[in-house]
C-alpha cells in the first residue's frame, strides 16, 4: 500500500494523499480533526487503506467519523465512500441533492467511468459499493453543518464541472473546498491550474458562474480535490478564465474539422506543454501522466458539451 503521513495545513485541517492513479499528489482527502471527525472527499476505493492509516496516525478511530462529505459523486472523489462507510458506524455521507441517488445506486457512475477509463477501470476504482439510503445526508444550497466547537461548514451549489457538485466554506480557516468545480492544481509545477471539463455535465458558463460565487465569499484559500491548498486566489481565477474559453474554442475547431476527442486532447497537451515550458518532462514523470489523462477526459467533456 502507498502511504505517506498526512500533512497539516491549518485550523485542524489535514490532507491525506490517496495515491489515486497509484501516484502521489493526485487526489487528497481533507480531514477536519474536530470532535465530529469530518472527511471531505474519500477518493476512490483504492485510497481507503491510506486514509484509514492517516486517521490512525492522527490518533482517531473510524468510529469517530461523523461526516463523510463528497463534493460530487465522480468516482475519483466519492468512489470509496461506500467502502469506507462499512467501517464507520456513526458516519453519514453528505452529498448534493442531485448526487444522492448515484451514491445509493452507483451503476450509472460505474458504466460512465468504464467508458472513459476502459481497461484501467478495475485497477483505479474497483470496488464501488452502494451507500445505504439511511446513511445519506443531503445538503442543499446555503445549508450548514455546525460542530459542537462552533465551527460551521456551509454548502454552495457550484455546477459547471458536474450538476451534482457543491463547494464547502469553512468558517474557521475561511477557505473553500472546491472539489473540481474551478479546476485542478498541479503541485508538481509552480502555479499551474487547469479547468476540469470532464463529461457529461460540463458547462463553461456555469463553471464561470461558480467561480464568481466562490470569489464573492472572499476565501483566504482554495482546497482543491486535485491537489492541495492554494492561497493565490487571483492566480487561480486568472488561469481558469485563461484556459476555459481556449478549451471550448479548440473543441469547436476540432469538431468543425471532423476530429474527435483524441485530436482535441493532443491540442490541449501541446498548448499546456508550451505554455508552462514542460518539454523536458520524462514520460514517467507523474505530471506527464496527469496532463495526458486530464487532457483526454477534458476533451471528451468539451466535445460532449458542444454536441448538445
Amino acid at each position: 500500500m502507498n502511504w505517506k503521513k498526512p500533512e497539516y495545513l491549518m485550523n485542524d485541517i489535514w490532507i491525506s494523499d490517496g495515491f489515486d492513479f497509484h501516484l502521489p499528489n493526485r487526489t487528497g482527502t481533507y480531514i477536519i480533526n474536530e470532535e465530529e471527525l469530518t472527511l471531505i472527499d474519500t477518493g476512490p476505493s483504492i485510497s481507503i487503506p491510506a486514509l484509514k492509516q492517516s486517521m490512525a496516525h492522527l490518533g482517531r478511530s473510524l468510529a469517530d467519523v461523523s461526516y463523510i462529505i463528497v463534493t460530487h459523486v465522480h468516482l475519483d472523489h466519492a468512489g470509496g465512500a461506500g467502502l469506507l462507510l462499512q467501517d464507520c458506524p456513526n458516519a453519514k455521507v453528505v452529498v448534493h441533492p442531485r448526487g444522492a441517488r448515484h451514491l445509493a445506486d452507483p451503476q450509472r457512475l460505474v458504466q460512465g467511468a468504464r467508458a472513459v477509463y476502459n481497461d484501467t477501470f478495475d485497477s483505479l476504482f474497483d470496488p464501488v459499493i452502494p451507500v445505504p439510503k439511511e446513511k445519506i445526508l443531503i445538503k442543499d444550497d446555503n445549508e450548514q453543518i455546525t460542530f459542537t466547537s462552533g465551527r460551521v461548514l456551509q454548502f454552495f451549489d457550484t455546477p459547471g464541472h458536474a450538476a451534482h457538485h457543491f463547494s464547502i466554506m469553512d468558517s474557521l480557516s475561511k477557505g473553500i473546498f472546491t472539489g473540481d468545480t474551478i479546476g485542478i492544481q498541479y503541485v508538481h509545477h509552480k502555479d499551474m491550474y487547469l479547468p476540469s471539463t470532464s463529461p457529461n455535465q460540463f458547462h463553461p458558463e456555469q463553471m464561470k458562474d461558480s467561480l464568481r460565487l466562490i470569489l464573492s465569499k472572499q476565501p483566504t484559500c482554495i482546497f482543491f480535490g486535485h491537489y492541495g491548498v492554494s492561497f493565490d486566489i487571483d492566480e487561480v481565477e486568472r488561469q481558469l478564465l485563461f484556459w476555459l474559453p481556449k478549451f471550448v474554442e479548440w473543441g469547436k475547431s476540432v469538431k468543425h474539422s471532423g476530429g474527435g476527442s483524441d485530436a482535441l486532447a493532443e491540442q490541449i497537451i501541446k498548448h499546456v506543454t508550451d505554455h508552462y515550458s514542460l518539454h523536458n518532462l520524462a514520460d514517467n514523470d507523474p505530471l506527464t501522466t496527469f496532463i495526458k489523462a486530464d487532457a483526454s477526459i477534458s476533451a471528451m467533456g468539451v466535445l460532449d458539451y458542444l454536441s448538445k
